[in-house]
Formats: C-alpha cells, sequence, structure tokens
C-alpha cells in the first residue's frame, strides 16, 4: 500500500462495505490515495475504476462473498495485487489474495450470533491500523492533514497564525519618544486597542495597551509611549497554529497578540475576534 504507484481500492458488500467506506475515507484523509469500489457495482462497469498500478484491499468476514468473484477474476487477470480482509483463511478470497489478513474467529455480539458486530468492529479496527502505520511511515504531519481538511472545526483548528493576521499595513506602529496624545491618535485609528512601540531597526521594543494607559492617567498627555509601554509584551510567530495562539490569549487574559518575525520584527496583529470568526473556538 505504501509503495503502490496507483491508489489503494477497497471494496466489499453490505455491513463489509460500509467499514470499507470509512477506511478508504480514512486513507485518503491522511495521505495514501484510496476510493471505494462497491463489489456488486464492480460487476456492471466499475471494474474500469480499477487500473494497473493500484492495490485491492478486498474485505470479506466468511471471504466467501459472491459479488467479489469478478472482482478477483479482474485483478488476478491484470495482475493487480489483492490484499484480502477475512477470517477464513482458506476462503475463496483468502486463496486468491496476494497478501491475507486474517481476522480471528471471534463470535458476532449480537444475541443470535448473526448480525456483523464484532467481525466489523475488528476490521474497522485493522484498517485504522492500517492508515496509522502508513502515516508514520510517509512521514504524514498535521501540515500535511491540513492540506485535506480546510473546511469545518478541524480545518479552522489547524489554521496558522499567518492565515488570520492582520498584515503589515494593519499595524499600530509607533517610536518610543512619539508624544502619548500622537500614540492615542494611532491606537484609535488602527482600531485594536494598542500600540506597538518599535526600535529604529524596527525591532519590537513593547507595547501600550488600554491597560497601560489606565495605569498611567496620572500625567498621561506629558508622557511618551516608551515611558508607559510594557516591555517584552507576549508574541506569536506566523506558523504558531490559531488554537494554540487563542490559549495564549485565554491564558493570558488578553485579546490581542502582536505577531513577530524571528528577529523580532512585527509581522502582524492578531485579535481574539478574528480567532472567533475563524471557528477556532
Amino acid at each position: 500500500m505504501l509503495n503502490t504507484a496507483g491508489r489503494v481500492i477497497v471494496s466489499g458488500v453490505g455491513k463489509s462495505g460500509h467499514v470499507g467506506r470509512k477506511i478508504s475515507a480514512t486513507l485518503a484523509s491522511t495521505g495514501t490515495p484510496s476510493y471505494f469500489v462497491h463489489a456488486g457495482e464492480a460487476s456492471h462497469g466499475d471494474l474500469g475504476m480499477i487500473s494497473g498500478g493500484d492495490v485491492c484491499l478486498m474485505m470479506s468476514n466468511s471471504g466467501e462473498t459472491p459479488e467479489l468473484a469478478d472482482e478477483i477474476a479482474y485483478c488476478t487477470r491484470f495482475g493487480i495485487p489483492i490484499i484480502g480482509m477475512s477470517s477464513n483463511p482458506d476462503s475463496t478470497l483468502m486463496r486468491a489474495a496476494t497478501l491475507r489478513l486474517t481476522l480471528p474467529k471471534m463470535p458476532e455480539a449480537c444475541p443470535m450470533g448473526m448480525a456483523p458486530t464484532t467481525s466489523t468492529t475488528m476490521m474497522l479496527a485493522l484498517g485504522d491500523a492500517l492508515a496509522v502505520a502508513l502515516m508514520k511511515a510517509r512521514g504524514f504531519e498535521i501540515a500535511h492533514y491540513r492540506d485535506f481538511h480546510p473546511g469545518g472545526k478541524l480545518g479552522a483548528q489547524m489554521s496558522r497564525v499567518a492565515d488570520l493576521m492582520h498584515g503589515r499595513d494593519a499595524l499600530p506602529l509607533v517610536e518610543p519618544d512619539m508624544p502619548m496624545p500622537e500614540t492615542l491618535l494611532v491606537m484609535s485609528a488602527k482600531g485594536f486597542g494598542i500600540a506597538a512601540v518599535v526600535a529604529e531597526d524596527g525591532a519590537l521594543m513593547g507595547i501600550v495597551t488600554d491597560g497601560d494607559l489606565r495605569r498611567n492617567m496620572d500625567a498621561l498627555m506629558q508622557r511618551s509611549a516608551g515611558q508607559i509601554a510594557t516591555k517584552h509584551p507576549v508574541t506569536v510567530t506566523p506558523d504558531v497554529l490559531a488554537a494554540r495562539a487563542l490559549a495564549m490569549m485565554n491564558e493570558r487574559k488578553i485579546s490581542v497578540l502582536l505577531v513577530v518575525d524571528d528577529a523580532g520584527h512585527p509581522e502582524g496583529v492578531l485579535h481574539i475576534h478574528d480567532l472567533l470568526r475563524a471557528g477556532v473556538a
């Protein structure tokens, strides 16, 4: 499955087919190209979905599912490897398989011992184990996972700060000797309730927040930004996960984070509302 040039084709019928669809979806979302082919539909044209370079994972607890016969014959004819998953090692499927994943023979959990319950649970667990093993073998990381999951809650939680932050044009930058009346104008114009105090080389020196204003009300207008700024403010880099940035905000009870590069130069600003709108929380 790791070395195949094509896709992992997963096939089954009935409850095995439902489990197979899930396994195929898990493989595809974790870096292993995969497609589900219903064994019954395969005999009516869907065999064309299977081609040289693919590998077929066929699932049947008994290994004698009639609908698999044409698919087995097709794969055998064209030299397409078959991975069989069954609890019957002597079945038609397992005898034809290139590789055999033999499930233990365990009674079904239903009171009649007939409804696929235990067997499908084992199939699902083995399929997930294959997906996890492939992820590790491929070096599949969170950045890759995010590429396949851009939507929904997962996509939001895997967003990076760089995806949600406001860029340099939005930065409320002031020099340390800027008088507070002018600093307040910058803070109001940019709308983040802060001002980033930067040195001549552009490196961040501190931050002026609403809290700093309240703590320095005495003669505030006679002071400069550098005199009241909080030194060494909390910052993040653009590659930090947005969920981590939100955790930092909650932990420190702040609503805005400055985004800096590795040299400490401001790159952007991130507001908690940006995270909430993106669905990170």
